[in-house]
């Protein structure tokens, strides 16, 4: 009993300091100027950061149910108190998480407008940017139309299938 609380602890530290880590790269989102490209992986940031959260609350449970099975009511009443360490340190968290994701958006935000003026702008950088998304828009509608054009050609080797399907029921009745 005594081991799993131990092993218990030991996940809550390691687990917390990967969950610190992820609020800090959500909190740096947009700060390095691809406020478009950082903006895709905030999602899966705050996916990673909420798999966290929710580790945590299961570890409090464990915890919780570990501690009224210790064999001494010393030790009961330390992981009691290790127990409610832990939820101010998750409720830290969990605001931290809130407030990260809100300066990862204004980021993004501002990131995005310093890109909207330069690509409005003129000069070489300008000039440069609009080249660049011109090209990726381009490989994005020749990757769209390739798409498409698969998805047609699967819908007609379907029923192609059917259609040979259905001549092969109808020989094979025929023959009976």
């Amino acid at each position: 009993m005594v081991q799993a609380v131990a092993d218990i602890k030991k996940e809550w530290d390691q687990t917390s300091a990967q969950l610190r880590e992820r609020i800090k790269a959500i909190e740096a989102c947009g700060n390095s100027g691809r406020g478009t490209e950082e903006a895709n992986s905030l999602p899966r940031l705050n996916g990673a950061a909420q798999d966290g959260i929710a580790l945590l609350r299961s570890l409090q449970f464990r915890l919780d149910l570990l501690a009224q099975q210790l064999p001494t009511m010393e030790q009961s009443q330390s992981e009691q108190a290790t127990l409610n360490s832990w939820k101010n340190e998750y409720q830290s968290l969990h605001l931290g998480l809130r407030n990260a994701n809100l300066q990862a958006n204004a980021n993004i935000r501002r990131a995005a407008q310093e890109e909207r003026e330069l690509l409005l702008g003129s000069g070489e950088e300008s000039t440069i940017r609009r080249r660049n998304l011109q090209t990726k828009a381009g490989m994005t509608t020749a990757a769209e139309s390739i798409t498409e054009s698969l998805r047609r050609t699967r819908q007609l080797m379907v029923q192609e299938v059917e259609r040979s399907a259905s001549t092969l029921t109808t020989f094979g009745i025929k023959g009976s």
